[in-house]
């Protein structure tokens, strides 16, 4: 619990259309109301705009390129923070990391457990690697395991086709979503390619990872059913190096990843267009650093979205789809203050000013 009490100045925006002038944090809490005059003479001020602490709704702490890194995990932790990210949708790591919630000073996290993946069809290390028949009892157990998600592992290269393919029978997915709604988890999957998204909406999936291959059928199976997507876009400009890793071997490969590239921006555009609901996630832990999320919200300018459109991915919305609250009366003082207002250019989310964390100035 913090002691001390801020005054906040300027813009802070509650909202894409809320604004107000003035808020206070006290004992680690936002309120718009004054507080008493002892408190008011003890307050430190601050000026600038101000929003809810930002959203990465895909990253993986404790997870590097080989597989868990343990020894990292708060490193990474702390370069969100540092970002302005105070809270992280951990989209799969093999690393036990809650005893970060039993520290003050670093983001919130809400887990998916460990990726679930089928044997030899994802990268070493990283997932449980397992069998259709075993699906249901993985789901169930990274469902008790995470804080409301389970992330599968939908396509991967299969080297016997020599291209993207789904790596689950359509009918184990069912099942296995079923038993995760059982469990009170929502699920997402981690899809480059298109037939995937096909079996994943007919089985009734939450969330999608990456949606590179959404084509005009899986968006309106997608926005009839209201499954959110994450594009993780600067993740994405990876592709043409996979493709390049994988030419010799696997031609047929490299061609599509270079594709879905080329198209991506089209592709979100036109899922953005239809209507899906949309989250800023950087994939950070695999490939990338931690630490990004200004980047990815600035990606969603090229799939035609507004600044406020494209800030609201990595805060008020993905608050909301995430159960935590934004700048509510009695709500956490989670929040980072920029000199000027993101809203005229969004590369100002790069460089906090300050960032508070429970009601303390962290950064």
């Amino acid at each position: 619990m913090s002691d001390t009490v801020l005054h906040l100045t300027g813009r802070v925006l509650r909202g894409p259309d809320d604004e107000v002038a003035e808020a206070w944090v006290i004992d680690g809490r936002i309120t718009f109301e004054t507080p008493d005059g002892a408190a008011t003479a003890e307050a430190t001020r601050l000026e600038g705009t101000f929003l809810p602490g930002l959203v990465d709704a895909h990253c993986h702490v404790g997870l590097e390129a080989h597989g868990g890194a343990p020894e990292n995990a708060e490193a990474h932790a702390l370069a969100d923070r540092a970002a302005g990210a105070l809270l992280l949708r951990d989209c799969g790591s093999p690393v036990d990391t809650h005893w970060i919630d039993d520290r003050e000073d670093l983001p919130r996290i809400v887990r998916a457990g460990r990726h679930i993946a089928r044997t030899k069809r994802y990268i070493k290390n990283f997932a449980h690697e397992i069998e259709p028949e075993d699906l249901v009892a993985y789901v169930r157990q990274e469902a008790r395991r995470g804080d409301g998600w389970v992330k599968l592992v939908g396509d991967w290269i299969d080297r016997d086709a020599g291209d993207l393919a789904p790596c689950w029978p359509k009918e184990a997915l069912t099942p296995a979503i079923d038993a995760a709604h059982e469990e009170g988890a929502r699920v997402t999957a981690h899809c480059f390619g298109e037939q995937s998204l096909v079996d994943f909406a007919e089985a009734g999936i939450d969330c999608i990872e990456h949606a590179s291959g959404l084509t005009e059928e899986t968006i309106a199976m997608f926005a009839e059913r209201d499954i959110a997507i994450v594009p993780t876009l600067i993740n994405l400009d990876n592709f043409p190096s996979f493709a390049q890793a994988g030419e010799k071997k696997f031609p047929g490969y490299a061609a599509h990843m270079r594709d879905l590239h080329a198209r991506r921006y089209e592709t979100i555009g036109a899922a953005r267009d239809a209507g899906l609901r949309i989250f800023a996630g950087t994939d950070a832990g695999g490939q990338l650093p931690h630490g990004l999320v200004a980047r990815e919200v600035e990606e969603m300018l090229n799939v035609g979205m507004s600044a406020t459109e494209a800030i609201g991915t990595a805060t008020w919305g993905a608050r909301e789809w995430l159960g935590h609250e934004a700048l509510v009366e009695g709500a956490p003082a989670d929040l980072v203050q920029y000199e000027s207002d993101p809203r005229d250019d969004v590369r100002v989310l790069a460089a906090p000013t300050h960032v508070i964390l429970r009601g303390r100035v962290v950064e």
